[in-house]
């Protein structure tokens, strides 16, 4: 009797061992449901702003070619090329503000970048009677390029 006695006794411990371990782990959030008090899932990380728009510039003597003819408002990723003989640059002024590329030599380029808001932009050459001699144009952001 007391082989029967101390088995029983033994399959009671383990069977409460057992229920007092399985209450631990749905305390902490264990378990198959997961639906446990542990700290939440990370939160997925923001989606990536969106990429600039990319425009090309080509300056040659006295005219300004660009990549596009209509603009939207938003980041613009300009890249300046002068394909003159002579020292040029671009300047961009409008209601989302001003920026220029530095003044190049033949053959260099450059870069800046600007946000357009809708509006009407003028860029043109600031290096010195440039403008003046016609390389300028006016673009408007949501519509399409007008030259002078």
């Amino acid at each position: 009797m007391t082989r029967t006695r101390t088995t029983r006794t033994a399959r009671a411990g383990l069977g409460l061992a057992a229920g007092a371990l399985a209450g631990l782990s749905a305390a902490c959030g264990g378990g198959a449901g997961g639906a446990g008090n542990g700290p939440a899932a990370p939160a997925a990380p923001p989606p990536p702003a969106p990429a600039a728009t990319q425009v090309t510039a080509e300056l040659s003597d006295f005219h300004i070619t660009l990549s596009q003819k209509t603009f939207k408002a938003g980041a613009h990723s300009f890249t300046v090329k002068n394909t003159g003989h002579h020292e040029h640059a671009l300047e961009v002024e409008g209601p989302g503000g001003e920026q220029s590329s530095p003044t190049l030599a033949p053959g260099q380029s450059g870069k800046f970048d600007i946000t357009l808001k809708d509006g009407t932009y003028e860029l043109y050459c600031p290096v010195d009677g440039h403008k003046d001699l016609g390389m300028k144009t006016e673009i408007t952001v949501g519509g399409a390029v007008n030259g002078y």
